[in-house]
């Protein structure tokens, strides 16, 4: 099938899940949104839950038309899903449940993700084009070294190994986390959207 989730479109293989799958995807939904319990009860029927698989492949969508663009696309995406996990952290208060602590790893895992390809694909790429990008990419690096230390502690936070009530200290993490990663991605973005639009 084909999506389109607002930044991207894809093919995906869709599954519809059954029994204590299905019931433990369900609960995560509802412990997000509880209006979906609701919802299934006022429908008098159980809810289908449905679980796409991306087909391999690079993303593509509206405005996906060049190297330049699918990396603003991309980090676009990280800006918005780290806004909502903020929003949903500070609208937790002191219990963060557990689709929350999965929102939260699951942006750090692709922003680590998205960091390491960068590092071992695209910059080598560049570096063996354009040797005169050296000290940018030295930056970068360094930059993306310091989000990660910063990953490192959120992750730390989410899974209360401080000792402390997660909230306030994931709350502060993620805020940390935004600062230091918006300044990241809109230098980077500036830097090499021109140079990734003429090489490739």
């Amino acid at each position: 099938m084909h999506v389109e989730d607002g930044l991207f479109a894809y093919d995906a293989d869709a599954a519809v899940l059954t029994g204590a799958e299905r019931d433990a995807v369900f609960a995560r939904a509802v412990e997000a949104d509880p209006g979906w319990a609701g919802y299934e009860e006022r429908s008098g029927r159980r809810l289908p839950v449905v679980v796409l698989t991306p087909v391999p492949g690079p993303p593509g969508g509206p405005g996906i038309d060049s190297p330049g663009a699918f990396l603003t696309t991309v980090q676009e995406a990280f800006r918005r899903e780290l806004a909502l996990v903020r929003a949903e952290v500070a609208a937790a208060g002191p219990r963060l449940g557990a689709q929350l602590r999965l929102n939260c790893l699951s942006a750090c895992q692709g922003l680590h993700f998205h960091h390491t390809g960068e590092d071992t694909a695209i910059f080598p790429a560049i570096e063996r084009a354009r040797p005169d990008l050296a000290d940018v990419l030295a930056r970068l690096r360094a930059e993306h070294g310091t989000v990660a230390t910063l990953i490192e502690r959120l992750e730390a936070a989410i899974r209360g190994d401080d000792g402390d009530s997660p909230g306030p200290a994931v709350l502060a993490d993620v805020d940390a986390l935004i600062e230091q990663l918006e300044a990241h991605l809109d230098w980077e973005e500036q830097q090499l959207v021109p140079v990734l639009d003429a090489l490739f």
